[in-house]
């Protein structure tokens, strides 16, 4: 396999997971993106957030490349976890659109260098990456996160799937599913 060959492969599962992430907001009411359904507060609205802000910086400060608008979560003096729930005053809209706008921007960066491109990350104490390490983290990031989402959608109103309801998930009806449930359940009790 060429270099590029494994930049396009990375590239192509970066981009087939942030879809995958994003698409668990579709048909979701503004309160149900932003429901904190775990005690850490996780919520689908701020995982979005969340990963746009890591890659705003880890596909442009790092490589010299600064996304040009401010990066919440980002900035020397932000409050902890700034990045990881939507405030009253950022609606969808804006949060979706800054996640398009990183990941264009991303997506110029990985187009416009080659995979061993050196770069430094200050919040890893400066320590010197290259592309091909920046690409092979953030897939871990965001399928991560992907995975997060994953769980709070089935949280919020049952529905799993990869990319769409059902999507590489066991097929089985209400009943089937909760036999399936009931049989874990019942197994783990041996254990308690």
């Amino acid at each position: 396999m060429t270099d590029l060959d494994a930049k396009a492969n990375l590239h192509r599962y970066l981009r087939e997971a942030r879809e995958a992430l994003l698409g668990k907001l579709d048909g979701l009411s503004e309160y149900d993106v932003r429901r904190p359904l775990v005690p850490t507060g996780t919520n689908l609205l701020g995982l979005v957030k969340h990963v746009s802000s890591v890659t705003a910086g880890y596909f442009g400060e790092v490589f010299d490349r600064p996304f040009p608008e401010p990066v919440p979560g980002l900035e020397e003096d932000a409050e902890p976890n700034a990045d990881m729930w939507a405030t009253a005053d950022e609606s969808r809209e804006d949060i979706v659109g800054r996640w398009h706008r990183v990941w264009a921007h991303a997506d110029a960066t990985i187009d416009a260098l080659p995979i061993d491109a050196p770069g430094a990350v200050r919040w890893w104490a400066g320590t010197p990456v290259t592309l091909h390490l920046i690409l092979v983290h953030m897939l871990a990031e965001l399928n991560r996160h992907a995975g997060h989402a994953d769980i709070v959608r089935e949280l919020i109103d049952g529905r799993v799937g990869w990319r769409r309801p059902g999507d590489n998930v066991a097929e089985g009806d209400e009943a089937w599913w909760t036999a399936y449930r009931e049989r874990l359940e019942s197994t783990a009790r041996k254990f308690a």
